[in-house]
């Protein structure tokens, strides 16, 4: 039996907690949060009409079955613990300039003949080649790389792919290069070119790899849990804490003791004794365990790239908006917003707020996130991460969240969702507000982004694990979960 701890309380931590406890592991999950959950967050706003309650993280649920095994895997069902509800439309696209909207549903045949009737036969058999070639992507991603560990470039390169495989996946293609060589129609490649921020990657950069993205989740469907997606959080601490895992808020690791290249425990801030350990999983930001717990120069120097961040309202809405769960409002040029959001520091462009950008609205019918009468909106737009170099924004800047917060609402109302006189309040996330909540850096999203290669999940030094979306397989609700079994399978069971 291995004493366990695991830096951080996010579903990858928590997730990890459980496998390793129930495989006979002495497990303690240390978390510098006052709750559990990380980027799975939750606010909770009262006012005399009643309380209203937000997911202020992931709004969707896909891969469900990754969760069912999860939970299978440690003695329990998921269906005790969590009311899944499935979701069609999944997202309701709006497009520039008027026309038909597009709902995405998680019958790939239904979806086709959508994308025909609104947009033609054209465009209907375009989608069908591109989701052809989606499914071998997904086939082959989920089969030789979603499931095993991926410490190096050689161990992609070693995979034994097949001719077929490598084809779709199109190695050194960009999501959009794949975009404009199958679908003719600018709406589907604005639709395709949002999967890739889900990533938090720029589409015109980002690996064709990606196309296996839509595919999941239009191919296994998207969910929303009843009372909000942060339920899944209180599920999993519960697992945690029924299999006899410690779980400490409020506790901050400070340092990574590893004297002699293995663990040997964690050091807590106000705290002069270690916690000793002889495995660490550490579910933290790569760039924060590399540059702050363990200080490793060359694997810091390959944290280059960093995932957009999110610039959000929590809106109390009064009366009936008619949106969908999910509804996307696009902006007139995709380009212009990927380069306010990304910035171009080769070209002396700096990151800005984008005017024009991608709104998107999650609003979820459940009575228990909102008073009679009412809707809690959580609005969502493509930002810059927080910070004062070229790639990000200062999101401190006295003003600058209101002013853009008063941009947004007005954006809605010239795409036709004016719900400036109908708000019992407001409030404001900013990516600077992320940083300091959950320790993303800048308000990254997704933390350490790097496309189809990550941070390895095994550290460099004997005992040492990550975990989460910043390492392999990447970000995400099922890849973190995903990353969680990676890790507890390779440090195996205790007997």
């Amino acid at each position: 039996m291995a004493r366990i701890v695991v830096i951080g309380a996010g579903v990858g931590g928590l997730a990890a907690a459980a496998r390793l406890a129930v495989t006979g592991h002495e497990v303690t999950v240390l978390e510098r949060a006052g709750t559990v959950g990380g980027k799975l967050g939750r606010h909770r706003h009262d006012t005399p009409e009643g309380s209203w309650h937000f997911d202020t993280g992931p709004s969707l649920l896909t891969l469900p079955q990754v969760f069912h095994d999860l939970f299978e895997a440690t003695g329990a069902k998921l269906d005790e613990y969590l009311d899944l509800v499935p979701l069609d439309p999944i997202v309701r696209h709006v497009f520039p300039g008027g026309g038909p909207a597009l709902d995405s549903c998680a019958d790939p045949a239904e979806f086709t003949a959508r994308v025909g009737a609104a947009f033609g036969d054209r465009a209907a058999a375009d989608w069908q080649r591109l989701w052809r070639r989606a499914g071998r992507v997904w086939a082959a991603s989920h089969r030789d790389v979603l499931r095993r560990t991926v410490d190096s470039p050689r161990d992609l390169a070693a995979l034994a792919w097949r001719l077929g495989d490598l084809a779709a996946i199109g190695p050194g293609r960009t999501l959009r290069g794949l975009s404009r060589r199958h679908l003719a129609d600018p709406r589907l490649r604005m639709l395709l070119d949002r999967y890739a921020t889900y990533t938090g990657a720029d589409p015109r950069r980002a690996p064709a790899a990606l196309v296996a993205v839509p595919y999941a989740e239009l191919a296994y469907g998207g969910w929303y849990l009843r009372g909000g997606l942060g339920t899944l959080a209180d599920a999993l601490l519960s697992r945690c804490l029924d299999l006899g895992v410690v779980v400490r808020t409020g506790a901050t690791v400070t340092r990574i003791d590893a004297a002699g290249g293995r663990v040997h425990g964690v050091r807590l801030a106000g705290m002069a004794a270690p916690v000793p350990a002889d495995v660490v999983v550490a579910n933290v930001d790569a760039l924060t365990l590399y540059r702050d717990l363990l200080p490793t120069p060359r694997r810091l120097a390959a944290l280059t790239d960093r995932s957009l961040a999110g610039f959000v309202l929590l809106l109390g809405v009064r009366g009936d908006s008619g949106l969908a769960h999910h509804t996307v409002f696009f902006p007139r040029d995709h380009d212009a917003e990927f380069d306010a959001v990304f910035g171009d520091p080769g070209r002396g462009v700096r990151a800005r707020p984008a005017p024009d950008p991608t709104v998107f609205v999650t609003v979820a019918d459940d009575p228990a996130v909102r008073p009679a009468g009412h809707e809690a909106w959580f609005v969502l737009v493509n930002a810059a991460r927080h910070g004062t170099a070229a790639g990000a924004v200062d999101w401190r800047r006295p003003g600058l969240a209101e002013a853009y917060a008063d941009r947004i609402l007005d954006v809605l109302a010239e795409r036709g969702v004016d719900v400036r006189d109908r708000l019992a309040f407001r409030e404001i996330r900013t990516p600077a507000d992320l940083d300091a909540a959950t320790g993303a850096p800048g308000g990254a999203i997704y933390g350490t982004a790097g496309g189809l290669l990550r941070p390895a999940n095994r550290g460099p030094v004997a005992g040492l694990w990550l975990v989460g979306g910043s390492s392999h397989p990447g970000g995400g609700l099922p890849m973190v979960t995903l990353s969680a079994e990676i890790v507890a399978d390779a440090v195996g069971p205790a007997w």
